[in-house]
């Protein structure tokens, strides 16, 4: 009914597409000081030519429409601003060509990208820029002739996943130049009047009125749900916002920024992860918060309290990897700063990360990342507005002390018509309040962490830059020291894990309480890890029911868990349902039938 009256208006609303509820605040975060641009430095091998660059991005920016597209705001910003075809289009406008200063050294780039990411994209125009970069021979372990180039794209356009995959208009996987197509024509479509948006606002209104109210009660269902969950469970709830300890790093921030980046081996990375059984998300969160420690105690500013990182979640589906906008949901992380024992610090981080992510997936990502649809970008503009000019980010405990993102990137290496990328590195947002991001990008075998600060928080980011690789070198001695003590232990105990008491444990309950379990309840093969592993084999099909060490070909079920967590369950400290979702369990096969077993599991009187 709506599209027929607007058709007889002679009003067209298909060329123009509105920005969502998160994107917005991209929008109206942005200040004199806070540009909202997310970007990157790669250096690319092979003395690649500018023309070659310019062209490669011609022929394939039609992959990517955003990049031709400018923002037009709503009169009296009654809806969000909408994505139209840029008439003046004119990629000249977006591509930079410059050479460093010589003898061209790291610090020479840093410098260089410091200036870049400090100055505001023009909203007249899309939204994103390429500088590329020659003169940088003085850069060590980059080889000969490289350039590097340093683009960078408005938050609102991407996510961090989103900008990954925006790689593609840039390189591919082939190390033969190869032919580019001619560009194809770009048609701008009509931009519309006025009265056009209003109605386009008014449509999508009329067309969904509850949206606002629906997203709110699913939030507070979603909330009340994750609540009864950890209660059940016996889990504490995760940190709050405004819980965090005052840093140096989260005052009134500069216009100026601070941005450095280091280049660790990602096999190192996973090694320890392995050797530890956490994530490999943990192990960098143990990285950087060890580094935060040693950059505030030498300052004399490290709190008592742990810092607390804000950790963003991606939400994108893998068939919206292309696709432009933010799909993002955030979580809390304690860093546990005040412990001074690394490897104390990572378990205790281990442990907030996964009751983070408990609550998050009891509640629902998405449901958090909905919450923004709630704010009309009237008010919310105002609001952020309000903020920035009062320094009201003075008058409370900041919301966390530092963002800490990992985006991972493609495993092989990539090709900008045959000159490899040699290394890609990032940049985020900073804002009031919140005076440090680490951005952490992973590619064919490495990982950047790369900081972006300001001249009030950190001016000093290359200091910081040296203790996060330092970091990582002690954390990995630390570890690999843990492992060998680790195996002496368990070398003296004759090389069992300490979970073969449970499985003996479980044959006599099988035993003694036969009747409490049906036949045919399945076999089931249990993968325990650790410093010693082993395999088990329980077979609840027919009496006498059994339970054997060994492997047995196609299970109806597969269970994977770390030594020290199924002790932790037989003991009764961790729940078997909580151990699955939290991923310390890993189930596979027949789900019905893994139930039951965990149901038995659950009945078994705790073990001393």
């Amino acid at each position: 009914m709506l599209d027929k009256i607007l058709s007889n208006l002679n009003i067209s609303v298909s060329n123009i597409e509105s920005i969502s509820g998160l994107d917005a605040t991209f929008l109206y975060g942005e200040t004199a000081t806070s540009p909202m641009h997310v970007g990157s430095v790669a250096i690319i091998e092979g003395s690649l030519k500018f023309e070659t660059f310019k062209k490669t991005i011609h022929s394939r920016i039609h992959q990517f429409p955003l990049l031709r597209k400018r923002l037009m705001h709503v009169p009296m910003s009654i809806d969000y601003p909408y994505w139209v075809d840029d008439p003046n289009f004119n990629l000249d406008l977006h591509i930079k060509h410059i050479a460093l200063p010589r003898p061209g050294e790291w610090s020479d780039l840093r410098t260089v990208a410091s200036n870049i990411f400090s100055e505001h994209l023009d909203r007249s125009r899309p939204l994103w820029h390429y500088t590329f970069i020659e003169g940088i021979d003085g850069i060590k372990q980059v080889p000969k002739g490289s350039v590097a180039v340093i683009g960078k794209i408005h938050h609102v356009a991407v996510d961090g996943v989103a900008g990954a995959g925006m790689l593609s208009l840039l390189f591919d996987g082939s190390s033969v130049p190869q032919k580019l197509k001619e560009p194809r024509e770009f048609k701008a479509k009509p931009l519309p009047n006025e009265l056009t948006l209003i109605a386009r606002s008014t449509l999508s209104f009329a067309r969904n009125p509850l949206k606002f109210p629906k997203i709110v009660v699913n939030a507070i269902s979603a909330t009340a749900k994750a609540g009864v969950l950890t209660r059940i469970q016996h889990l504490d709830l995760p940190t709050a916002p405004f819980t965090a300890p005052k840093t140096p790093l989260n005052g009134i921030i500069s216009a100026q920024r601070k941005w450095s980046s280091i280049i660790l081996s990602l096999e190192r990375i996973k090694t320890l992860k392995k050797i530890m059984g956490i994530t490999l998300n943990d192990v960098i969160l143990g990285i950087c918060a060890g580094a935060l420690r040693r950059y505030l105690l030498e300052k004399d500013k490290l709190p008592l309290k742990p810092l607390v990182a804000m950790v963003p979640i991606s939400v994108r589906q893998q068939s919206e990897e292309s696709e432009g906008g933010n799909k993002l949901s955030t979580m809390l992380v304690q860093l546990a700063t005040n412990v001074e024992n690394p490897i104390e610090r990572l378990e205790r981080i281990n442990e907030n990360t996964i009751k983070g992510k408990t609550y998050q997936g009891a509640m629902g990502a998405k449901s958090i990342a909905n919450m923004a649809e709630v704010i009309p970008y009237g008010i919310a503009n105002q609001a952020a507005k309000i903020y920035s000019r009062y320094n009201m980010s003075k008058l409370h405990n900041p919301v966390f002390n530092v963002v800490i993102t990992n985006v991972p990137g493609p495993q092989y290496p990539l090709y900008i018509q045959g000159h490899k990328l040699f290394a890609a590195m990032g940049t985020a947002p900073i804002l009031d309040g919140m005076g440090l991001i680490i951005t952490i990008f992973s590619y064919n075998g490495e990982m950047t962490i790369s900081s972006t600060s300001d001249s009030n928080s950190m001016p000093d980011i290359e200091v910081f830059s040296r203790y996060l690789r330092e970091s990582a070198n002690e954390l990995e001695v630390e570890i690999l020291k843990y492992k060998d003590d680790i195996n002496k232990k368990k070398v003296k105990k004759n090389g069992k894990p300490e979970a073969d008491k449970f499985f003996d444990y479980l044959k006599k309950f099988l035993k003694g309480n036969a009747d409490l379990i049906e036949p045919d309840s399945g076999v089931f093969q249990f993968k325990i890890e650790g410093p010693v592993s082993s395999e088990w084999v329980i077979n609840l099909n027919t009496k006498p029911y059994s339970v054997k060490r060994g492997r047995i070909k196609d299970p109806d079920a597969t269970f994977t868990v770390q030594d020290k967590n199924l002790m932790r369950i037989a003991k009764g400290d961790l729940n078997i349902q909580t151990a699955i979702i939290q991923g310390r369990l890993a189930v596979g096969g027949d789900n019905e039938k893994a139930l039951k077993l965990g149901n038995i599991i659950s009945r078994i009187p705790p073990m001393k």
